[in-house]
């Protein structure tokens, strides 16, 4: 990760302050999917203790990772970012934390081999505690109550109690985001994240899949690459294999303005809750709150676009985020659909292309995808998700673009939340292990099998090696 210190040291280091005035300036604007507290003097409370907490993440740290994914906007590398759809208070631990790393560590040495640029990695991690919803209540049994958000906001027990939104879990998840900052660190640090390390976990991976004699070829292409890098010293330039960001979708303006800091190195203002932010589809409205707030951010950023998103659209929104036009500010994560993305995409590439602006572009094949099982379970069907990555891949060829990277929901355990994969879960296997906080996430067998495909297509269209040794 590369990164200094812990959540608890990492105000000493170049910080003053904060932007108070980051969730109260944009009160007349439109501010949708915030929840509505019943006491507005505990969140006055809340909000002031958040604003003198330590950041927890550092100013460098962001400009760092804004320099990798420029490199990604230039086609220089690839982008891999995933993680929980919404993390949990529970779910903080050595082992949860450990494995989604590991899982989004082995997927990356696979593309690493595949694409022959490095690989960025960054985690839905240390903050996806919010969620949005396309309805403000929830009815069981003829009861309705307030739809769960997110462990930010209210608990997912259908009581009327759980479902009351209170601003202290807002500090809880600071902590939990502040311990998990803490395990991703001390996880990189250790030195077991290298590139060498994981591909024997990948190993171990292709041993026990039904796929195995398909992926022993692309095995067997990264132990030669790896066998070329040893021999002769080459490593792809500042290249660093253990470097690990965290990122969340900033949604609640109430935890993000008081987390955000001014620096004084560069005069800028951060938001000191994770290295990179983004803005969902449902809040991107140009002229919105949470437009305005990410203006003012010096983190890299990025907005999901779904199928309406017009060419327009997306122009109005790099003039409102990136002004400038810098490389690796502002990263488009569009979530099509299997069914759209040879239709939409092309026309938003070829015109944001045509603009000059240099943004990242991202697939988000899991939203766009998802279904009703029979048994009421949301859920996503494998080859789907890998249909509409290989449609994003392709429109990105045939354009002469360079289709940046991956934006997947996945988890490092053996959930059965999506359909097929390796293993080819079907609609039964729903019931064994479903336990996504919303939406259903790739396992950690489906999210290697993932890797593995994509490799497969996408080392087709590329020369052999040489871009290993870089």
């Amino acid at each position: 990760m590369n990164t200094a210190g812990t959540a608890g040291t990492a105000g000493t280091a170049g910080t003053a302050g904060t932007a108070g005035t980051a969730a109260t300036a944009d009160s007349a604007l439109p501010a949708g999917q915030q929840p509505v507290y019943p006491d507005p003097a505990a969140l006055r409370r809340v909000t002031e203790e958040l604003s003198g907490a330590p950041p927890l993440v550092l100013p460098g740290e962001c400009d760092r990772l804004k320099d990798r994914l420029a490199a990604v906007a230039r086609g220089e590398a690839l982008l891999l970012q995933g993680g929980d759809c919404a993390e949990t208070f529970d779910g903080v631990s050595e082992h949860a934390v450990h494995s989604k790393l590991t899982t989004l560590m082995q997927m990356s040495a696979v593309l690493t081999y595949a694409v022959a640029i490095p690989v960025v990695k960054v985690g839905r991690l240390a903050g996806q505690y919010a969620k949005p919803r396309s309805l403000p209540t929830e009815t069981r049994e003829g009861v309705t109550l307030p739809v769960y958000r997110g462990d930010a906001v209210n608990g997912p027990a259908f009581t009327p109690q759980a479902r009351i939104p209170d601003p202290e879990r807002l500090l809880r998840a600071y902590r939990a985001s502040s311990h998990t900052l803490n395990l991703v660190r001390a996880f990189t640090a250790s030195g077991r994240a290298g590139l060498g390390q994981v591909h024997e976990w990948n190993r171990d991976f292709i041993a026990g899949s039904p796929l195995r004699a398909r992926y022993e070829t692309i095995a067997a292409g990264i132990d030669r690459a790896l066998h070329f890098m040893r021999a002769t010293g080459a490593r792809p330039r500042d290249f660093d294999d253990s470097e690990f960001f965290v990122s969340h979708e900033g949604l609640l303006l109430d935890y993000e303005g008081p987390l955000t800091r001014h620096d004084d190195r560069t005069g800028r203002s951060y938001a000191a809750s994770g290295h990179m932010l983004w803005i969902g589809e449902r809040t991107r409205d140009a002229d919105g709150a949470h437009v305005a707030y990410f203006s003012r951010i010096a983190n890299p950023i990025g907005v999901k676009l779904g199928p309406a998103t017009t060419a327009d659209a997306a122009l109005r929104l790099i003039d409102r985020l990136d002004p400038d036009r810098e490389p690796g500010r502002l990263t488009f994560v569009v979530r099509l659909g299997v069914d759209r993305v040879r239709e939409v995409l092309p026309p938003l590439v070829e015109k944001v292309t045509a603009s000059g602006a240099r943004v990242v572009w991202a697939c988000d094949p899991m939203h766009g995808n998802t279904l009703v099982a029979p048994s009421g379970h949301k859920t996503r069907r494998f080859d789907d998700i890998l249909g509409e990555v290989r449609g994003f891949f392709e429109v990105h060829r045939a354009l002469g673009t360079h289709a940046g990277g991956l934006h997947v929901e996945l988890t490092g355990d053996d959930v059965t939340e999506c359909l097929g994969g390796g293993h080819d879960l079907g609609f039964p296997d729903l019931f064994h292990r479903y336990e996504s906080a919303c939406d259903p996430r790739l396992n950690r067998g489906q999210s290697l099998d993932l890797a593995f495909r994509v490799a497969g297509f996408l080392e087709d269209a590329r020369p052999a090696l040489d871009g290993l040794a870089g």
